[in-house]
């Protein structure tokens, strides 16, 4: 990618200032601001409301009313999933060069929102009595203090479609997926029932509720709602914490407490995965993880619990565990087996909140091997697969959990690191340079940015949300969606249902696979979208 710096700040009062004019700054070919209330080359994008503030979106490349046969497989576009996880749309293999100029979308004012906003199709837009791909996808966010309240909000314009009515836990991450095989999303979320326990609660894609579990999870300090079929019987399990409950929210398992920094503490993104190639799931905690009948695979007191995630580090085809916690990074065989232990770089010391924060797993050198990212406080840093460090940034998180994505914006095989501090998010270039920087605030939490086509445009877009900061003060939006200009960004996926999100954990109607592709052998990738290319997500290249 072309090193471009643009920074999405406040416009210069000066009116003879335009704000795409460009200089020139040291290692880079132009410079740009935009700003979120300003009206530039036509195009307007103006200070939120709450019922969202929109900029113009003429100039698409993917028009659902009668999409372009530029696909050289001759593959039809398809409202409909067609492959194993997605429809058919227009994309392209590349974008033009010189093409990450960032404007923001839209915003939305509605409060705080200190969890990962969500993207699905939830309404139907084109109204023709069904919902499908060739609607337009929306984005859910979860605003309030320690009670919070679910929206959902239009992905095109930002206005709210609506907001579920009762109480969920503003610190949980909810999940999307079809629980009950009716071919439609339901929304799984997390609600309060004292100081410090909570319920999983299932609404239907239109907010309806559908049922409120027994008090299952003994955590009050934020966490996240997963859906997967562990035993592949087509009946989807909904899983949070060390909680394993059915698709009628009744509970199939929880996993004892494990011991660490925080009393009962357990993991706050908890996953799955078919770690012993059986075919069906695990639930994996990172210093345990058990069979979903409930069956220990290892549960070792002598690694500190934390944020588990999977990826294959060693080209075996088995899926090792990187586990990030108050200690630093550990990685685990599929079996348990330490491979490393409680490490970290010279100058980041060990604490409760530098390491313990989840993982991005991608190909940021465009080698062919993944790597992963995490934060530590101070820093975003990338490591090799040796723990030694390919880049590393300064951001300002000593606070909170967050995590980070990535995306090839461009499709020129080198993907963009993403990362929102207490004060901003940053896209980094390939050598750990911000290529864009978008004031947000936030003490932080347990959310991170997520990139997906919210307006099914062909063209990927970004979300962030924010809350108040220390001062509490809230300087930025709810929402901000961020895009290029001319949407020359190449196609993502128009979904992300939950944190652990790794592509093939969901198809891109929502539906939940009986059996999941592992994503270790597919993308080998976690946390981050799949670049849609001739109809299907896009392998990457083969290493070496």
């Amino acid at each position: 990618m072309p090193a471009v710096l643009a920074t999405l700040t406040a416009c210069n009062d000066d009116p003879g200032n335009d704000p795409f004019e460009t200089s020139p700054v040291p290692g880079s070919t132009s410079t740009g601001t935009v700003s979120a209330s300003e009206t530039t080359a036509g195009t307007e994008v103006a200070d939120s409301t709450a019922s969202g503030t929109t900029a113009d979106t003429t100039g698409t490349i993917f028009d659902l009313e009668a999409p372009p046969d530029i696909d050289p497989t001759g593959i039809q576009p398809s409202c409909e999933v067609v492959d194993d996880l997605d429809g058919v749309g227009d994309c392209r293999q590349s974008a033009p060069a010189e093409s990450f100029n960032p404007q923001v979308q839209w915003t939305w004012q509605g409060g705080e929102s200190a969890v990962t906003p969500l993207v699905a199709n939830l309404t139907d837009d084109d109204g023709n009595g069904t919902i499908d791909l060739c609607d337009t996808p929306d984005v859910v966010v979860v605003t309030g203090g320690l009670v919070g309240q679910i929206h959902v909000l239009d992905g095109a314009t930002g206005s709210e479609h609506f907001a579920i009515p009762g109480a969920v836990h503003s610190f949980v991450t909810p999940a999307i997926g079809d629980i009950d095989g009716d071919g439609l999303p339901e929304i799984v979320s997390a609600s309060p029932v004292g100081f410090f326990t909570l319920a999983f609660t299932a609404f239907e894609h239109d907010g309806t509720p559908i049922w409120t579990s027994e008090t299952v999870w003994p955590h009050d300090q934020g966490g996240a709602v997963g859906i997967a079929d562990f035993d592949n019987d087509g009946s989807p399990e909904i899983y949070g914490d060390g909680a394993i409950l059915d698709a009628n929210g009744n509970t199939r398992f929880v996993a004892p407490a494990q011991t660490g920094w925080f009393i009962g503490q357990r993991n706050t993104a908890t996953t799955a995965a078919d770690l012993d190639g059986d075919g069906d799931l695990e639930l994996v905690l990172g210093q345990s993880a058990y069979h979903h009948d409930g069956t220990v695979i290892w549960n070792d007191p002598n690694i500190l619990p934390g944020y588990p995630q999977i990826a294959d580090l060693d080209d075996d085809d088995d899926p090792e565990i990187i586990v990030n916690n108050s200690g630093g990074i550990t990685i685990l065989e599929h079996d348990g087996t330490i491979k490393f232990q409680d490490m970290r770089p010279t100058g980041d010391p060990a604490g409760l909140g530098n390491w313990f924060r989840p993982s991005t797993v991608h190909d940021f050198d465009d080698d062919g091997l993944s790597e992963f990212a995490v934060s530590s406080a101070s820093h975003y840093s990338v490591f090799f697969r040796n723990l030694t460090v390919m880049w590393s940034t300064n951001v300002a998180d000593g606070s909170g959990w967050a995590a980070g994505t990535a995306f090839d914006f461009l499709g020129d095989g080198g993907a963009e690191a993403m990362y929102a501090d207490e004060e901003n998010l940053f896209v980094f270039d390939d050598m750990g340079i911000p290529v864009l920087t978008v004031p947000r605030s936030s003490k932080t939490l347990i959310e991170y940015p997520v990139v997906a086509d919210v307006d099914n445009d062909g063209s990927a877009e970004i979300v962030v949300v924010s809350a108040s900061n220390w001062d509490d003060v809230q300087t930025s939006p709810t929402v901000q969606v961020i895009r290029d200009a001319e949407d020359r960004w190449i196609q993502a996926r128009r979904i992300w249902n939950q944190h652990t999100y790794h592509v093939t954990n969901v198809r891109e109607d929502a539906t939940i696979p009986a059996v999941e592709p592992p994503s270790w052998r597919e993308l080998n990738t976690f946390r981050t979208n799949a670049q849609i290319e001739g109809g299907t997500v896009c392998l990457p290249p083969p290493a070496g």
